[in-house]
């Protein structure tokens, strides 16, 4: 009730089903991968390249801004732009966070690689390490993990975090995805496919 100050749990949230009762909570989402890319050695010229599933990038400069990491990163087949957020920078004294979104969103994806052309400096590195792993939310596994569908409509919260209403979800509609108080992941979209349309 205390996520709920008005007491009701409003239209549109959405839902996971709650393995042990059978009951409806709100989907706790899953959780986005995110890597950091580091550079050590202080190096004084130079580039890096990041690879991904394959797919590498054209030389990044050692002193690069995060926006040109994730121009870099969007830049790749495999990758595109809305799928990734680079924050950090720049290079070399402070990492890049590297948060993997959109369509690669809620999956524990990839690692990636990183190759060096540094100079100067002492032993300049630079390597990828992932800071939070993508895909289930950490600590829950009820049920509430899984997208189950929508409420249709308000209803008041109980005490507890669940609700007893299957015809308050929504069925056999088109839901705008991008309006969504939480976007539905990939995953989530497979779940119910056939049942719940996104555009």
């Amino acid at each position: 009730r205390s996520h709920y100050p008005d007491g009701y749990f409003k239209s549109g949230l959405a839902l996971g089903r709650i393995t042990a009762t059978g009951k409806y909570g709100p989907y706790a989402h899953q959780t986005n991968e995110v890597q950091t890319v580091t550079i050590t050695g202080s190096p004084t010229d130079g580039d890096f390249t990041l690879t991904w599933s394959g797919q590498t990038t054209a030389p990044i400069p050692f002193d690069a801004s995060a926006a040109q990491v994730q121009a870099a990163l969007e830049a790749l087949p495999n990758i595109g732009p809305g799928n990734i957020a680079v924050s950090g920078g720049p290079g070399p004294g402070t990492p890049w966070t590297v948060t993997f979104k959109g369509i690669l969103g809620g999956t524990d994806v990839a690692a990636m690689t990183a190759t060096k052309n540094f100079s100067g400096g002492s032993n300049p590195d630079v390597a990828v390490t992932t800071s939070t792993a993508g895909g289930a939310n950490p600590g829950v596994a009820d049920g509430r993990e899984v997208l189950a569908g929508f409420l249709a409509f308000a209803v008041k919260a109980p005490e507890s975090t669940s609700i007893d209403v299957v015809g308050a979800m929504f069925d056999h509609c088109k839901v705008v995805n991008a309006k969504l108080p939480v976007p539905v992941d990939p995953a989530g979209r497979a779940d119910v496919a056939g049942r719940i349309i996104f555009y």
